[in-house]
C-alpha cells in the first residue's frame, strides 16, 4: 500500500467518521424528543388517573344528592302515615274511654 492509498483511505475514514458523528448527534436529538414525549405521556396518564378518582368520588356524591329528595319523601310519608295512624288510634281510644266513663 502506497502513501497515496493510505492518504485516500484516511480521507475516506475522516468522511465516514464525520458522517457517523452527524448520525449519532441526530440519534441523540431523537432520543431527547422521545424522552420528552415519554415524560409528557406519563404526566398525562397521572392526570387521567387523578381525574378518574375524582370522577368516581363525584359520582358517589351525585348519587347521594339524587337520592336525597326520595329519602325526604319517604321520611315525610312515614311521618304522615304515623300521624294518621296515631290520630285514628286516639279517636278509637277516645271513643272507648267515652263509652266506659259515661
Amino acid at each position: 500500500m502506497t502513501e497515496q492509498d493510505v492518504a485516500i483511505r484516511l480521507n475516506d475514514h475522516d468522511h465516514e467518521i464525520g458522517s457517523l458523528k452527524h448520525r449519532v448527534k441526530s440519534c441523540e436529538e431523537n432520543q431527547k424528543v422521545q424522552y420528552d414525549l415519554i415524560r409528557t405521556v406519563d404526566k398525562l396518564a397521572n392526570a387521567m388517573e387523578n381525574m378518574l378518582t375524582e370522577q368516581k368520588s363525584q359520582g358517589k356524591r351525585l348519587e347521594r344528592l339524587e337520592c336525597e329528595p326520595a329519602n325526604d319523601f319517604k321520611y315525610y310519608k312515614r311521618l304522615i302515615v304515623g300521624y294518621v295512624i296515631t290520630g285514628i288510634i286516639g279517636v278509637i281510644l277516645g271513643a272507648i274511654f267515652a263509652l266506659i266513663f259515661k
